[in-house]
């Protein structure tokens, strides 16, 4: 059996009702099928060559009426090149940023530009298993708006960021309590025109992903999953980035840090309260000595310290508040070469 595809057997039918409350069931059939492919691409020209006619190969099979857009994120390799000659043989409609925006960007570009009723976004280094695309599709044929990869198999990865990872999925449903992120959920997903509308409708600049699949709802299914190695390259996701998109994630979408420091000052104020009076009470009985510099000293530091550290933590939130009242664009387009065969549709389903 195919170590990337787990059979339907392996899925757990109640898992998507943890995360997001199952609609109910559709009782009309699905439009046929008219699917748009986002591929985010950075430095991805190793990869392009083979992932897409394998990825058209792929739909085809399940629909003639599909388009790939790939959005190139600011590459600085032969990207370009490779797309704008593929897009001479495949139904591809090629989208260059002015520069690199971020993963977060590159999708939402992709989602606002996608035509088809359903959206299917998955990479370009085929980490993301083509074989799952089929069930994706019939899960969608069901009744499902959206269905997502989950991984289920992390050996792969460093041990530290394995427990980085599960301290960050904890830290965001224990701060959020009305919106369940999914651990070990991506962006390896199928999504009905709907969620796509939904996506597109939700203003703000600084754009955690997960965080808002899942916040928009809708009926959800998940499919686990083990990615498979990259088949060139090497990924551009390092730990200080993934450590700034997890606090984008905790400031976007929980006020658990916040809440975590207002905690912490309530405890240190209630420790120098009991010392306080520990002092006081010590002075009378015991009389007062000079002793008592390192005590005092310590006691700076870890209060200069709480301190400096909570001011921090207000600067992210306004940082963040900074950036969305500017209202810049999440992302610039500089090239669109548009050869989707659903470039003429004037209506959604």
């Amino acid at each position: 059996m195919n170590k990337a595809f787990l059979p339907p057997t392996a899925i757990n039918p109640d898992f998507h009702a943890e995360f997001a409350p199952a609609a109910p069931e559709g009782v009309l059939p699905r439009a046929p099928l008219r699917l748009s492919c986002v591929v985010p691409a950075y430095n991805e020209g190793e990869n392009l060559d083979g992932f897409l006619p394998a990825l058209a190969q792929t739909v085809r099979s399940l629909t003639p009426d599909f388009e790939i857009v790939v959005i190139n994120d600011g590459s600085r390799d032969a990207t370009h090149e490779v797309a704008l000659r593929l897009a001479q043989e495949l139904p591809l409609r090629y989208i260059a940023l002015s520069r690199n925006f971020g993963k977060e960007a590159a999708l939402s570009a992709g989602i606002d530009h996608a035509r088809g009723n359903a959206v299917l976004l998955i990479d370009a280094d085929f980490q993301h298993p083509l074989e799952m695309v089929p069930q994706m599709h019939a899960l969608w044929q069901s009744g499902f708006d959206m269905v997502y990869g989950v991984i289920a198999d992390r050996c792969a990865e460093s041990g530290a960021k394995r427990v980085g990872t599960n301290v960050f999925y904890r830290l965001m449903n224990a701060g959020n309590h009305r919106v369940r992120i999914p651990p070990h959920a991506g962006d390896f997903r199928w999504m009905d025109r709907n969620v796509a509308d939904a996506m597109k409708a939700l203003p703000e600049r600084n754009r955690f992903m997960k965080g808002l699949y899942a916040w928009v709802g809708f009926k959800t299914a998940a499919l686990p999953f083990v990615p498979l190695d990259r088949a060139a390259g090497v990924s551009s996701f390092n730990l200080r980035s993934l450590g700034s998109l997890a606090l984008a994630g905790l400031t976007s979408f929980t006020t658990l840090p916040l809440r975590m420091w207002s905690l912490a000052g309530g405890i240190i104020s209630l420790a120098a309260l009991a010392y306080g009076l520990w002092i006081a009470v010590a002075t009378l009985v015991f009389g007062n000595p000079l002793d008592g510099w390192p005590t005092l000293a310590a006691s700076i530091m870890l209060f200069s310290g709480v301190q400096l550290m909570s001011i921090g933590i207000l600067g992210e939130y306004i940082g963040r508040i900074y950036d969305e009242v500017k209202r810049r664009p999440i992302y610039l387009v500089a090239r669109d070469e548009d050869r989707s065969p659903l470039r003429d549709l004037d209506e959604r389903p």
